[in-house]
């Protein structure tokens, strides 16, 4: 029989960085009996394979239901292979586009492999919801929509939102909590877990198990890790995300740019630390405290090689004034030099440092661009500099290395 921790203790790891319970009196209940019993609870979550790149946002969800795993209970991995085909409208603010059957199946056998760097997909109970949608006829699916009233479903913050605006609200994006529900009942789920925008789904999960005569799930949600940008969610759409896939030394230059008053967030959501640990990293200087985050999230996916690799690069760079061992190569035309030279802004814009000749010369203004061993600053936007093949060309923390062809 397995032996788990005590209630509180459970509890402590549980409840950290939740942002809501439904119900924690429910919880304490279901883990005393867990441990009496030795029967390990079965905790849900919920994915759907919507694009290549899992992100951290992803993992914050994920990241409970490891600890979940570790303190002895049974992760089950829904992949929403029936559900990403209807787009889930939660916290939109206008209709989400569902994806085919093929671009599901891609992005499903992609999905599974990053979220083993977080989860332990060995011990977990891996099930693609179209296991039982695949079978529904149409008196299942009468009597699926029979749980739900047009009254309910409009309290949906987002949902009342678009009638507000006049947005439209399409009859298959109704269905979507009612499908997530049906999931806690296949698979007896004990607990759910999903971001606050998530908690109507999860709730009609509990009223859909009490349909079925099941004891109903706790529903356990967490933030909306914001993106680096600082202001919105972490996404895709918004291009403000790191992927679990990215090189250690993306996720942590990344992780260098993200706003100060972040930290506290991240180092609660992608972190192991304790709130003590994390008061005592922040009294410090902000760039050092940034530092062991971003170590902390490369050491996460890249083991201690590769955030040791990063930080011996980031000092060498930016503390030692060196530049790192790996640079990007950028190719530049042997036509666009001109007696050995090429205009300043032209070549930061080749060497992909900026998007446009405006950024590019307001980088200059502003002392930002250098080249070359003795780290020549030119200060007149329209000087031109003098290019050799490997030529280093620095802007800020970006970097590049010229190959003349």
């Amino acid at each position: 029989m397995p032996a788990f921790p005590p209630v509180d203790e459970q509890l402590a790891v549980i409840l950290r960085g939740a942002a809501h319970v439904e119900v924690q009196a429910e919880l304490r209940k279901k883990l005393e009996r867990s441990r009496e019993t030795g029967t390990p609870l079965r905790i849900k979550y919920g994915i759907d394979p919507t694009g290549f790149d899992v992100h951290l946002g992803h993992t914050v969800p994920l990241r409970k239901l490891r600890q979940f795993q570790e303190l002895g209970h049974t992760a089950v991995l829904i992949i929403g292979t029936a559900t990403a085909a209807v787009g889930d409208p939660s916290g939109r603010d206008k209709s989400r586009e569902g994806l085919t059957t093929e671009q599901i199946e891609r992005n499903a056998a992609t999905y599974l492999t990053q979220i083993a760097k977080v989860v332990d997909v060995t011990r977990a109970e891996v099930r693609p919801n179209g296991e039982w949608f695949n079978r529904f006829g149409f008196a299942d699916m009468l009597k699926l929509l029979g749980h739900m009233t047009v009254q309910r479903m409009l309290e949906r913050d987002d949902f009342s939102k678009r009638v507000t605006a006049g947005t439209p609200i399409y009859l298959h994006e109704c269905l979507y909590p009612l499908m997530q529900g049906h999931d806690s009942v296949e698979i007896r789920a004990d607990v759910e877990l999903g971001g606050t925008e998530q908690l109507f789904n999860l709730m009609v999960g509990r009223d859909l198990q009490r349909a079925a005569g099941q004891e109903p799930q706790i529903c356990l949600t967490l933030p909306i890790l914001k993106g680096t940008d600082g202001e919105k969610k972490m996404g895709k759409t918004a291009g403000n995300y790191i992927g679990l896939n990215e090189p250690a030394r993306d996720q942590f230059g990344k992780t260098m740019r993200i706003p100060d008053e972040l930290m506290r967030e991240w180092f609660t959501l992608l972190s192991d630390r304790t709130p003590s640990e994390i008061d005592q990293i922040l009294l410090g200087k902000p760039n050092e405290a940034k530092k062991s985050l971003g170590a902390e999230i490369v050491r996460f996916y890249h083991g201690s090689a590769g955030a040791d690799e990063v930080l011996a690069e980031w000092k060498k760079q930016f503390e030692d004034k060196g530049d790192p061992e790996h640079i990007t190569e950028v190719p530049i035309l042997a036509t666009d030099v001109v007696g050995g030279e090429i205009a300043a802004i032209k070549l930061i814009v080749l060497a992909k440092l900026a998007e446009s000749n405006g950024e590019a010369r307001r980088k200059i203004q502003e002392g930002a661009f250098n080249y070359g061993p003795e780290r020549v600053k030119p200060t007149d936007a329209k000087a031109n500099v003098p290019v050799c093949d490997g030529m280093v060309v620095r802007l800020g923390r970006k970097i590049a290395r010229v190959r003349l062809g």
